[in-house]
């Protein structure tokens, strides 16, 4: 069954076998496409078998024999399942290809209805509620596991009819399908597109960095001239720079019309449908709205205290939006005469151009700075400032990509604590935008062993070039820094069980550690630990630090009424009671209006690119994002308050938060290293917009 025939020798399929590598991580360097489906059946044929044992146990149910068989078994032959999913979705992000894309539609629709055979089966289901009605004295842990069992079930629709749980057992599965087609669809429409120039004049503006990218994107395709993509280490700068009005409406609306063609990749469809499968799957849970099942299981508790957030920072952060849209508009007149009229794709060109007026910084004059290798030393030793974690590479850990770094770390004892992978540049094979994953997340094994996670940030940062190393922007620093977060949550991981661990916390909670690391992005004490001239060695001037720190808050309100309208337009769509069969371009539009302070064009739409809320878990729960920050300024106003590098604040956040997981309610864990619960003033203060009601998060 795991051997297989390969010329002379029978080659066995590594995800069967014990992981001969450093702290057992996953070999890829010996892994074949064809090892995946082999290892999927598998699994799923051992953990139906590993089921049959709970449910056919003569033995009364108790949380040892039932739920933690259900949910945390680790002997080496349950976890197979696990293993090769973790290899194969992630590198579904990171590096897929056609033939990766063809078999995740295979085997999409056997692991759905695998999970619904467990999620459904009745017998399963009874072992479970008669623990959660009578066992043993639980810790507060235990407790835990036991409520997201138990309601674990019931929110995958065990109390269920059998006629209904069969329609539930339809739904997911096309729920799982589109999404899936949601994703290859976006991926292989913004890959398609690139924007070659092949005269000179049309350079205009473009910094040399950019255009050093570009000469090389084009060498890479076997043409001649320059190339700029949908990428953002492409795209940002072309459209902060470019002189060529015409150029940048070309990429901005390539990018804004992204999924909305006539063609196979048009996600209009799957959003529609997506949106009322989850509507008609809450429904059929007993939840009038999708976003009221989500809310059950988050801080915010329900609509009202989400719509209640956004109204709160509307109401503070509109009127300087539009302060700052105006100051835009009055620049670009200045240069470009009264008759000028600001469209969205010369929103960046004129906003650079007022930020080197007001404040004469811009990324390209700090590039030359932020070299990748030592922006790594600088967050690497940030963490090791404030944790006493160190962070050392293994070669021979293998990777998926040559642009991966493995590394080992380990604890301030010396202790080894985890792997760390990083993966910097866009590629072919990779999605957009930038994420943290695991490989295997922490746990406690039955002997009593703290088996340590395996974490990766995916990242699309610049790219070097033949003629320079990959120099980053501020922005992009930002980035490392939050994703970095999240992987302190999953490397600080320790708790009994996997599923509580790292960052298996409530979703307007686990945005806490990642954006709470951001706040040291313009922290001079941390810029000057790394921030050295890739050339010349000279630190980051003094004087350049200034202006970082004065312009922190330049265009900030706009940034945060973008935020809360895509926060909005998430609750739009889910907190439909009926079908939606709206013109989804028009509706988008109408649902975050309120938020919005310039005019929109009618065939540009979000909602077909906007994968945190179709394909990404963040369905009815995109104002995560804002509700997480006002827990993180709040968080790191006691670190300005106690010294950023407090190794005591520090350890108290490790302790009562990032190394805590899920095992207790998030707002509980936050008192704990508070002292109380958050308001809105820290955020407010923080953007310059101090104002006198105090509002609880």
């Amino acid at each position: 069954m795991n051997k297989r025939a390969t010329g002379k020798a029978l080659r066995k399929n590594p995800f069967f076998e014990k992981y001969q590598t450093p702290h057992e991580v996953i070999p890829f360097n010996l892994i074949r496409l064809e090892d995946y489906e082999e290892a999927f059946m598998e699994g799923m044929r051992r953990e139906k078998e590993q089921i049959e044992k709970i449910v056919t146990n003569p033995a009364k149910p108790t949380f040892d024999n039932t739920i933690i068989d259900t949910d945390e078994d680790k002997d080496g032959y349950y976890d197979l399942l696990s293993r090769v999913s973790a290899a194969f979705f992630n590198l579904m992000g990171a590096e897929t290809s056609d033939e990766m894309d063809a078999l995740a539609q295979k085997m999409q629709p056997l692991l759905t209805k695998h999970a619904n055979d467990i999620q459904l089966d009745k017998r399963l289901f009874e072992r479970v509620r008669a623990v959660h009605l009578h066992h043993r004295r639980l810790t507060p842990e235990e407790k835990m596991l036991l409520d997201n069992c138990y309601s674990g079930f019931v929110r995958s629709g065990a109390l269920l009819s059998d006629a209904d749980k069969e329609k539930l057992r339809k739904l997911s599965e096309e729920m799982g399908m589109l999404s899936l087609q949601f994703s290859q669809n976006l991926l292989k429409e913004r890959k398609a597109y690139t924007l070659h120039i092949t005269r000179k004049d049309q350079l205009g503006g473009l910094p040399e960095t950019a255009v050093e990218a570009a000469a090389q994107a084009a060498k890479e395709r076997k043409l001649k001239g320059w190339v700029f993509t949908l990428d953002a280490p492409s795209m940002g700068p072309f459209m902060q720079h470019s002189t060529q009005r015409e150029l940048r409406k070309q990429m901005y609306m390539a990018y804004n019309t992204l999924c909305t063609h006539d063609n196979t990749e048009n996600n209009v469809d799957i959003c529609k449908r997506l949106i009322n499968l989850r509507r008609e799957t809450a429904q059929l849970l007993g939840y009038k709205t999708f976003a009221d099942y989500v809310l059950k299981k988050r801080m915010a508790s329900n609509k009202r205290n989400v719509y209640q957030l956004f109204d709160d920072l509307i109401k503070a952060y509109k009127p300087t939006a539009l302060k700052e849209r105006e100051e835009v508009i009055r620049l670009a007149k200045k240069i470009e005469g009264k008759d000028f009229e600001l469209k969205p794709w010369d929103g960046a060109f004129y906003s650079h151009k007022l930020q080197m007026k007001k404040f004469n910084i811009d990324s390209e004059m700090l590039r030359p700075y932020f070299e990748l290798s030592k922006v790594i030393e600088g967050v690497f030793g940030l963490a090791r400032r404030l944790y006493g974690i160190t962070f050392k590479e293994n070669k021979k850990i293998p990777v998926y990509h040559r642009d991966v770094k493995a590394y080992e770390v380990f604890d301030k004892d010396g202790s080894y604590l985890a792997v760390f992978y990083a993966d910097f540049h866009p590629r072919k094979g990779k999605q957009g935008g930038a994420w943290m994953t695991e490989f295997q997340g922490q746990w406690i094994d039955k002997k009593g062993e703290n088996v340590r996670p395996h974490v990766s940030v995916v990242m699309n940062l610049t790219k070097p070039t033949a003629k320079k190393p990959a120099l980053l922007t501020l922005d992009e620093v930002t980035t490392f820094l939050h994703e970095f977060g999240h992987s302190l949550h999953g490397m600080f991981a320790n708790t009994r069980f996997e599923s509580l661990s790292g960052t298996n916390v409530w979703w307007d909670f686990v945005e806490l550690p990642s954006q709470f690391m951001e706040n040291y992005a313009i922290e001079k004490e941390f810029l000057r630990t790394f921030a050295f001239h890739y050339e010349t060695g000279e630190p980051l001037p003094e004087e350049l630090i200034n202006r970082i720190v004065r312009s922190r808050n330049f265009m900030a309100a706009t940034a945060c009424l973008r935020q809360v309208s895509f926060g909005m337009l998430d609750m739009a769509y889910y907190t439909q009671k009926d079908v939606f069969d709206e013109d989804l371009l028009k509706f988008e539009k109408q649902a975050w209006r309120k938020a919005i302070i310039s005019k929109q064009l009618e065939n540009t739409c979000m909602t077909v690119q906007f994968s945190h809320i179709m394909a990404g878990g963040y369905a009815a729960g995109y104002y995560s994002y804002k509700w997480a920050e006002v827990l993180e300024a709040d968080a790191f106003s006691v670190f300005k308050k106690e010294g950023i590098f407090n190794e005591s604040t520090a350890q108290r956040f490790r302790d009562h938060v990032l190394s805590r997981g899920g095992t207790e309610h998030p707002m509980t864990l936050y008192k704990r290293f508070r002292g109380g619960e958050p308001t809105i003033d820290a955020l407010l203060k923080r953007n310059g917009i101090k104002v006198n009601a105090t509002k609880k998060a």
